[in-house]
């Protein structure tokens, strides 16, 4: 895409102390602008921040400005930039990829996410801007854990995690037989998984995989795309002595 083509998108990104992006739904619209050629224009936010920007319309992130034109939800978002540029690579060549996305995007969060949750909630408070700790340890506690500190669900942590590993063999299944669950190129329903595993890269203290683990040829592959983007120095291992942040390998998509 030549220079004049090119311009940036305002996104507003949920940051820890360190200021690496946190939110898994942030990350995929990171990777979705990319995808579709624009520079981004980011704005670092911290949780008890969120309600000074843009008036106090909202209360999560992501939102994005797209010269003016406020949006703000991750699937409204990735659905607002493909039918607004329709001219730049899609996200979703046919509605049966936008159905396949939102199955995907709902078993993640249904049957992944939960309890990996659960095993870094503590790692999450700990990595946050100390002015947030307050509000995610209520929050968190509250709306998540059933009332239980995080200290309390973070025991145990190193039994449960084989569970969660077994979880994922659907996804190491369908990525033994295609390049992308995308099929032989990347599109949303990749970013949706790789956001996952880049939140589980910015707070973990203890890693979810396994370093043999068949999922490392995809994120590999998917961190390294448009030119590194889901790689950050920050980042911590998702096995134990396998570096999640290493320079970019320029593998084609």
């Amino acid at each position: 895409m030549t220079d004049a083509a090119r311009r940036a998108i305002r996104l507003y990104d949920l940051v820890l102390e360190n200021g690496c992006t946190l939110s898994p739904f942030v990350w995929r619209i990171k990777y979705a602008l990319a995808h579709k050629g624009f520079d981004i224009e980011s704005v670092p936010v911290g949780f008890t921040q969120i309600k000074t920007i843009l008036g106090g319309r909202y209360d999560e992130l992501p939102v994005i400005d797209d010269n003016g034109v406020i949006v703000s939800d991750s699937w409204a978002i990735a659905e607002h930039i493909e039918r607004t540029y329709m001219d730049r690579p899609l996200l979703f060549r046919t509605c049966g990829e936008h159905v396949w996305a939102r199955f995907f995007d709902r078993w993640m969060f249904r049957e992944i996410v939960p309890h990996m949750f659960k095993c870094y909630a503590l790692d999450h408070y700990n990595c946050a801007k100390p002015e947030d700790r307050a509000y995610l340890r209520e929050s968190r506690e509250r709306n998540y854990l059933g009332g239980h500190r995080l200290e309390e669900v973070a025991e145990g942590r190193e039994e449960r995690l084989p569970a969660i590993r077994k979880s994922l063999e659907p996804l190491r299944t369908m990525l033994a037989e295609t390049r992308w669950l995308g099929g032989i190129r990347p599109n949303y329903v990749d970013f949706c998984g790789l956001s996952v595993f880049l939140w589980a890269a910015t707070i973990n203290t203890l890693p979810p995989l396994e370093k043999d683990d068949p999922l490392f040829d995809w994120l590999n592959r998917g961190f390294d795309l448009y030119d590194g983007i889901g790689r950050d120095h920050r980042l911590r291992p998702l096995a134990p002595g396998c570096p999640t942040a290493r320079p970019p390998e320029r593998l084609s998509a």
